[in-house]
């Protein structure tokens, strides 16, 4: 089952699928809006059921629709695997609904570990299911712990590219156009987390998903910088030695991982020319660059509902700068302000959880409708 069959990582996913028949088989799909690109996508799975969630034009005959059809397919109790590829904080109740079975979740929305990381670990325990990451760093870290003690882990260390203005002058940053900041020197993704890696605010969630995925307090768990995108994580351990996943910058390798439970499909990427890869590099991240990290690990560190208002926030900031109603800094400015202005309970239910999601949404929108307006009038936007 892949839940967001048309973004990047599913449309990956079912490239995967499609090239291993004797290890895989598609159950369904579910796709947010893109009912034609859907369509498209699963010429090659004849009969595969199918959502879109929210439709843009006319819908076929036998597509689904709705959020409730995309729960109730993500529930299927004959899908082994379900891969949660997109969506953001929407694949959160689809991904709470597959979790009532023991199924393998092989999770790539790190939104729903940020909003609900507690709900979906204790969900995954209840029913037995196992969860498994497919982020690239994620996923490094799954390989270098396999066969390893929990107790002899030290530290995690997540890498990041440090995306398209790793060395741009600060002074500039504002003039960020969104044709620059999705222009990735090393990966492929989609719109949203490619604007997330520019600000860093995507490794600041990622910092969240790992501390869920693997039981690691905040404090042990590390980001460095790493241009060259080689090395996709490591983990240290107690006698100081340090385990590395190296590879190419395809997410099929990953994707694959995940869907196979941790099996080496042959020939899934290229192998890294280790004499070709060149000089590796590494350097701490610039918190004056990347206010957006430390954003985030404060939020964690906070806790409570403080992450999804955070996640909520950030979403609705990158929508806007891509409208070309924000400006590339103001993101993270707004992304803080939010956060900030939170003063609820912390989350025990999934109710709780909605409830952070729709302050941090509903104050965002308010607040870029605000800059907007001055912009407009000769204010904030040139």
């Amino acid at each position: 089952m892949v839940l967001g069959a048309t973004g990047s990582i599913g449309s990956q996913a079912l490239e995967v699928i499609s090239r291993y028949p004797e290890e895989f088989e598609l159950l369904g799909a579910v796709a947010g809006q893109r009912t034609t690109a859907l369509q498209a996508a699963l010429r090659p799975f004849p009969g595969v059921a199918c959502v879109v969630v929210d439709p843009q034009g006319p819908v076929p005959s036998g597509v689904w629709v709705g959020e409730d059809a995309a729960c109730q397919l993500a529930a299927d109790p004959r899908a082994d695997v379900v891969l949660v590829a997109g969506g953001g904080a929407a694949a959160l109740l689809p991904t709470l609904e597959a979790l009532h079975r023991p199924c393998r979740l092989a999770i790539a929305t790190k939104e729903v570990l940020v909003m609900a990381g507690d709900l979906v670990t204790a969900a995954a325990r209840r029913s037995g299911a196992e969860i498994v990451p497919v982020d690239s760093e994620h996923s490094a870290i799954w390989q270098c712990l396999r066969g390893e003690s929990a107790q002899d882990v030290v530290r995690l260390w997540l890498t990041a590219s440090g995306g398209p203005f790793r060395t741009a002058p600060l002074a500039g940053l504002q003039d960020v156009t969104p044709e620059m900041a999705l222009a990735h020197p090393n990966w492929r993704m989609g719109p949203k987390v490619t604007v997330d890696s520019a600000t860093m605010m995507n490794k600041g969630l990622e910092v969240i998903e790992a501390h869920f995925l693997f039981a690691i307090p905040y404090s042990r768990i590390s980001v460095v910088i790493h241009p060259q995108s080689a090395v996709h994580s490591a983990v240290e351990f107690c006698d100081g030695t340090m385990v590395a996943q190296l590879g190419v910058a395809d997410m099929r390798a990953p994707i694959a991982l995940a869907l196979s439970g941790g099996r080496r499909l042959p020939g899934v990427v290229p192998p890294l020319d280790l004499a070709s890869a060149g000089r590796l590099e590494f350097e701490e991240p610039d918190p004056s660059r990347f206010p957006a990290l430390s954003l985030a690990r404060e939020a964690a560190i906070r806790g409570g509902g403080a992450p999804a208002v955070m996640n909520a926030a950030n979403e609705v900031a990158v929508a806007a700068f891509l409208r070309g109603e924000l400006r590339f800094g103001e993101m993270v400015e707004l992304v803080s302000e939010v956060t900030g202005s939170y003063a609820g309970a912390p989350p025990t239910t999934l109710e709780d959880v909605l409830a952070a999601d729709a302050f941090g949404r509903t104050m965002a929108a308010e607040m870029v409708g605000q800059m907007d307006r001055r912009g407009a009038t000769g204010g904030r936007r040139p």
